[in-house]
């Protein structure tokens, strides 16, 4: 095995390479399972949505090799225009590259708290969601009195996220929990298990992963967490799910059917692989007519949604044939799921929030789904946002990635509407 300074070395190379555009030289420098994992046409797309959301890369400001659970992992803190990003690039034992992963450099994120936020009228306690080798480290946001108090778990959406659910300079889940601990509701937030774990998940893991496992396994786990915490009202423990979080939020409340209620925040009811296809769709014509490459990207990834559709799919299709390089096992988890039919179906209460600016989970493609089949239930209240985006920052025009890179808070209605639906209490 190469020295750690050797494989800062190659990890600089690689990132160098990248900005280059050699994606063929990157590619094989990749051991066999991340190949297939990551052809290099799904290499060189990375690379350019990176750069198309934090703009030019500009320089490498960090490298720093460490060996982590039996891995060689180096993260290569670049810097671009926009936002500095960390690259995680993971070694196995012969030096070839296995894993990558791209986060938010958190030592180049500070955070400013909303005015919403009272600091001195909550305080946080670290706590351990789960245990064994997913046990995920967690902070529990709890108000100074009036204990016991309601507590809702926040739910993250997709991709690897922490417990701040940190996007750019944005952490709408931190906003969340100081938001709401402010008003008298304990907040629940933890890492996911992909963050958390990322260097125990091996090809085959990763081969056999579903939601249940990926988000819903935990989501439970924090549950029964506050059930046991001592000033934790037992009978009122929410759920709120952003994003595919919101989304699996019914799957948790029948699951667990003594949760109080689900707050679903940009819950998609559309099968999964048509958002997708949708939000490549929008992103693409955001500049005007499509190159012949994004027309090219867009035919193979109709292709590959056809195959997820497809009622012969099965487990022995490659990860790289599908949407997003998922395996089939998590496609055919989602498989017949419909989000809004199985809210109906639950006697929990149920709130739905949406932005009318998101295009990612839509206010005309996804919410009216949540209005129809909840409409007339007495348990359910829905609410829309005209201004917001996915993320429910406010903003103006039609919503683009580089919004996510502009500091901004979760709208204040929006928390405001929260804390008053958990109190039983009228929103407007």
């Amino acid at each position: 095995m190469d020295t750690m300074d050797g494989l800062n070395q190659i990890a600089q190379e690689l990132i160098y390479q990248f900005v280059k555009g050699d994606f063929t030289g990157a590619y094989r420098r990749f051991d066999g399972n991340l190949a297939q994992a990551m052809p290099e046409d799904r290499l060189k797309d990375t690379w350019l949505q990176l750069v198309s959301l934090a703009g030019s890369f500009q320089k490498i400001s960090n490298c720093q090799a460490d060996e982590k659970q039996g891995h060689f992992i180096v993260t290569v803190t670049c810097r671009f225009e926009r936002a500095s990003f960390d690259i995680l690039v993971v070694f196995n034992q012969s030096g070839q590259i296995a894993g990558l992963n791209v986060q938010l450099d958190q030592a180049a994120t500070t955070y400013n708290p909303p005015s919403y936020v009272q600091v001195e009228a909550f305080h946080q306690v670290e706590v351990t969601v789960g245990s064994g080798e997913w046990a995920l480290p967690g902070t529990l946001s709890m108000p100074n009195v009036g204990d016991p108090y309601p507590a809702v778990v926040l739910v993250h959406g997709s991709g690897p996220q922490d417990r701040d659910e940190t996007i750019g300079p944005n952490k709408p889940f931190r906003d969340l929990a100081g938001g709401l601990a402010s008003r008298g509701i304990a907040v629940l937030s933890y890492e996911k298990r992909t963050k958390a774990h990322a260097a125990q998940f091996t090809s085959e893991l990763i081969a056999r992963g579903t939601v249940q496992d990926e988000t819903i396994d935990d989501a439970l786990s924090a549950v029964r967490l506050l059930r046991q915490t001592e000033g934790i009202d037992p009978q009122q423990i929410y759920v709120l799910g952003h994003s595919l979080g919101a989304t699996l939020a019914p799957r948790i409340g029948r699951q667990d059917p003594s949760i109080a209620g689900l707050i679903v925040m940009a819950g998609m009811t559309r099968p999964m692989e048509d958002t997708i296809l949708d939000q490549f769709t929008y992103l693409a014509g955001l500049s005007g007519a499509m190159t012949d490459s994004q027309k090219r990207d867009l035919e193979d990834l109709r292709v590959k949604v056809a195959r997820v559709k497809d009622p012969h799919l099965s487990d022995q299709v490659p990860a790289k044939d599908l949407p997003l390089n998922l395996p089939p096992a998590y496609w055919l988890d989602l498989r017949g799921y419909q989000p809004a039919e199985v809210a109906k179906s639950l006697r929990m209460r149920i709130l739905v929030l949406q932005g009318g600016r998101d295009y990612q989970v839509t206010a005309k493609g996804d919410f009216p789904a949540w209005q129809n089949a909840l409409q007339g239930k007495s348990n359910a209240t829905l609410k829309l946002y005209p201004k917001l985006f996915h993320l429910f920052i406010a903003g103006e025009g039609p919503s683009t990635p580089q919004e996510y890179l502009v500091e901004g808070h979760v709208s204040e209605d929006v928390v405001q509407d929260i804390a008053r639906w958990i109190k039983k209490e009228q929103i407007s």
